[in-house]
């Protein structure tokens, strides 16, 4: 299993929310480059960067960061916030990024999600926000009437290869992961036609939330708020993921 540090961008800081509240900001370093740094050092191969800033304003807020991490790092790096149309999502990947994460746009716009499909192919990761089970949108700002479990069957059938499941709940809090709303995800990504993947993001407070998230067999584990408390050390946070297996069907 892959873990990922998360790096959230807020003003050009590293930031993060409580349950996705703006309003609950709290900053844990006015040098983001640093933090990538840190993280690279502590033996992370990827790093998911979200631009909260983006994602309120609908368009790409903190690149000139993002590209300063580029530079100075090299993780692979998935970047989600404001992307919501085909030049933008260019741009972000002609700047060196792996993979760009939508949401909104993959609820909102699914010819825009075909199209990026067909041009960036696994390039294109989706992210599932979901607020008591219904997807939110728009910086978590705005909750659409649909079931994230019914639209990751609807994306599957277009080709999306990965999802991000977030339970917003869950998230900055330190709560622990809704394995349960993971478990009827990984359901539905593992019964499409070829199976598709799914990464864990929301709650993670300790080594054993990253060992109950492999055994459920996610692909892989979003870090942020546990990483920069210190509830969890990445090194070992990484040594965990690398060494635990996931249940088979019979143990499951």
């Amino acid at each position: 299993m892959i873990v990922l540090p998360a790096i959230d961008l807020r003003e050009g800081r590293c930031v993060r929310l409580y349950q996705g509240d703006y309003r609950q900001t709290t900053v844990y370093s006015h040098d983001p480059v640093a933090v990538a740094q840190r993280w690279q050092e502590a033996g992370a191969r990827w790093l998911h960067l979200v631009d909260l800033d983006g994602a309120a304003q609908g368009q790409p807020v903190n690149l000139a960061t993002v590209e300063r991490i580029r530079a100075a790092t090299t993780l692979q790096i998935e970047l989600g916030g404001g992307l919501r149309d085909l030049t933008s999502i260019e741009h972000v990947l002609s700047l060196g990024i792996e993979r760009v994460v939508l949401g909104t746009s993959a609820v909102r716009q699914p010819a825009l999600l075909a199209e990026a499909l067909q041009r960036w192919d696994e390039r294109i990761v989706v992210g599932l926000d979901a607020r008591a089970g219904l997807v939110a949108v728009a910086g978590w700002q705005q909750t659409e009437r649909i079931a994230a479990v019914e639209l990751a069957t609807q994306l599957c059938t277009l080709g999306v290869a990965r999802f991000i499941y977030t339970d917003i709940a869950r998230d900055g809090t330190l709560g622990g992961p809704n394995l349960k709303a993971l478990q009827a995800m990984l359901q539905v990504v593992r019964q499409a036609q070829p199976a598709r993947a799914l990464i864990a993001s929301g709650g993670v407070r300790s080594l054993e939330d990253i060992r109950s998230l492999a055994r459920l067999g996610v692909e892989g584990v979003i870090i942020g708020k546990a990483l920069y408390t210190g509830d969890v050390d990445l090194t070992a946070a990484l040594a965990c993921a690398a060494s635990c297996e996931p249940m088979t069907e019979a143990g499951a």
